[in-house]
């Protein structure tokens, strides 16, 4: 089985189940945010529902041309800065109003978050090279959000002990660098898509 050459029904399958995970996961995760008012767990909830209409883009897109995949692509790029305009505008308010989050809430949702990306990835990383941009841009949406959920999780036991609003706020902030280093990423592999069909 893991000689088998991943297929464009294999990859199908992962968008799919990808796009369903994380559509249920910003449901928890938006409303727990707006609830606490945590920055970076309102970023990272933007960036599931943005990672769910990736995926199911991925989805209709496999069927195209080389050359609507490479379109498809560089929008996909777009979509990816969407989170990171989202965390500046959420950033700027908690400065307006400084209270931290509640910690305990903040540590147990980005742990739950962290348990989803890391499943995404895993279902991810065998189709990471099949499909071009379109791939590459849910394998890296989902992989980083491993690492940003790890970043709340450090910030929800940081603010435990300091009840500060930084480290949510500089957490919800590399959330944002991270977006939009992924966007970067994709466009460059949108822009070198040959006309190769998927297979």
């Amino acid at each position: 089985m893991s000689g088998e050459e991943p297929t464009q029904d294999g990859l199908r399958r992962a968008v799919l189940i990808v796009a369903l995970l994380n559509l249920a996961y910003f449901g928890i995760e938006f409303a727990v945010a707006l609830a606490i008012g945590s920055v970076s767990l309102f970023a990272d909830s933007i960036d599931f529902l943005e990672d769910a209409a990736i995926n199911l883009l991925i989805l209709f897109g496999l069927a195209w041309s080389a050359a609507k995949r490479r379109r498809l692509g560089k929008v996909l790029a777009a979509i990816i800065l969407v989170p990171a305009i989202a965390t500046l505008w959420m950033a700027a308010q908690k400065l307006l109003v400084p209270m931290a989050p509640a910690p305990l809430p903040l540590t147990l949702t980005g742990a739950g978050a962290l348990a989803v990306n890391f499943a995404a990835a895993m279902i991810l990383a065998r189709h990471r090279h099949h499909g071009g941009s379109l791939s590459l841009a849910a394998f890296l949406s989902a992989r980083n959000d491993v690492l940003a959920n790890a970043a709340i999780i450090v910030a929800g036991l940081i603010t435990a002990y300091t009840l500060s609003i930084w480290p949510d706020l500089i957490v919800g902030l590399g959330i944002a660098y991270i977006n939009a280093d992924a966007a970067f990423k994709v466009y460059r592999a949108a822009q070198r898509e040959r006309d190769v069909p998927v297979r």
